[in-house]
């Protein structure tokens, strides 16, 4: 984390904090409201003068006036790496069933663990050599990952061209090695991993053109390719009642339609459906590969029992991880359900 910057509770209302600071803070910055032994991940939503409207993605209880309150200097963001297919997160990308082995069936408050494993190792080939020039989101190197050769990506927030000074060789490494050092126009250096974090308030605009749909999605199911036609690269939705069979079409859906890469973000469903979709989705095999659809598949859930914070974050979360696969030139379905909780 970098500099902390020190604030005081000065009223708390449900999830919502009002915060009175002595140094600036930004909108979306993250902040840690401080109980006991317990930090609670917010976001600062709203500033006036030296007073924060703070939203906070967990239960507030026992927090209460004059509790300390750190602030980041850093925004809500996500990281992206190798390893996030086949993974369950929460809206802050905390993966669920690595939670429930540390704390069991009821989650504890303030617990944040890394998103991506640190000791697992991934077959590195790299793309550039030394003294050759790029830009942000070129290609360094790939790694395999499931049928998909993932790219280890420029960081997206570099400006203009940098020199590649050091590339590592063919090897085996995990995603915290330094696989290549650049150096920019103006003598700054920087060493690139295989992960990089970004805000998910901030798209990820590294491209020339945003074109304008013109292909059909293939869903493969006849009555929608039909009747009710989907473009790819546009939106659609499914509304209907309780029991009406959205969740089941999504999942048939995620199982045929034409694309690379299925991302679920249950983002208010109720904790019955969730669970239906995390115990069913690992069962469902891929046409494709004739293996589990869980290998180009991530889940990322917050029932609508969560608060309203969690529930919005999941979906910012959900498309920003939708944007690092799709910068790689893979076709990326990307389900939000329900997005009316």
């Amino acid at each position: 984390m970098s500099e902390v910057v020190p604030g005081k509770v000065i009223g708390v209302s449900g999830n919502l904090l009002r915060v009175k600071f002595e140094t600036p803070v930004s909108q979306n910055e993250v902040a840690y409201a401080v109980s006991g032994d317990v930090r609670l991940k917010a976001e600062v939503i709203r500033v006036r003068g030296q007073v924060a409207d703070l939203q906070v993605f967990e239960d507030t209880t026992d927090l209460r006036i004059g509790d300390r309150v750190e602030f980041s200097r850093e925004l809500l963001s996500v990281e992206l790496g190798p390893g996030l297919l086949g993974s369950i997160y929460d809206g802050l990308q905390n993966p669920l069933p690595d939670l429930a082995a540390e704390c069991g069936f009821f989650l504890q408050r303030g617990k944040y663990l890394a998103s991506l494993n640190r000791q697992t190792t991934w077959a590195f080939k790299p793309a550039v050599k030394a003294g050759d020039k790029i830009t942000a989101a070129q290609t360094i190197g790939t790694v395999p990952e499931g049928i998909f050769a993932h790219r280890i990506m420029a960081p997206f927030r570099l400006a203009g061209a940098w020199t590649v000074d050091e590339v590592a060789p063919a090897g085996t490494y995990t995603v915290d090695h330094v696989v290549a050092r650049l150096s920019g126009e103006r003598g700054e250096k920087i060493d690139v991993t295989m992960v990089q974090r970004w805000p998910v308030k901030m798209p990820i605009k590294q491209y020339a053109e945003r074109l304008r749909p013109v292909d059909p999605l293939v869903t493969k199911v006849r009555i929608i390719d039909t009747f009710f036609p989907i473009a790819r690269g546009g939106t659609y939705c499914i509304p209907g009642p309780f029991g009406a069979g959205k969740t089941v079409l999504q999942q048939i859906t995620s199982r045929n339609a034409d694309v690379d890469v299925v991302i679920i973000a249950a983002c208010g469903e109720r904790a019955g459906e969730v669970v239906e979709t995390l115990r069913e989705f690992p069962e469902l095999t891929d046409p494709r590969t004739g293996k589990s659809l869980m290998e180009r598949t991530l889940i990322i859930c917050n029932t609508s029992s969560m608060p309203v914070a969690a529930r919005e974050a999941s979906v910012y979360t959900a498309v920003t991880i939708a944007e690092y696969y799709r910068q790689m030139g893979l076709h990326v379905l990307l389900l939000a359900d329900s997005t009316s909780r």
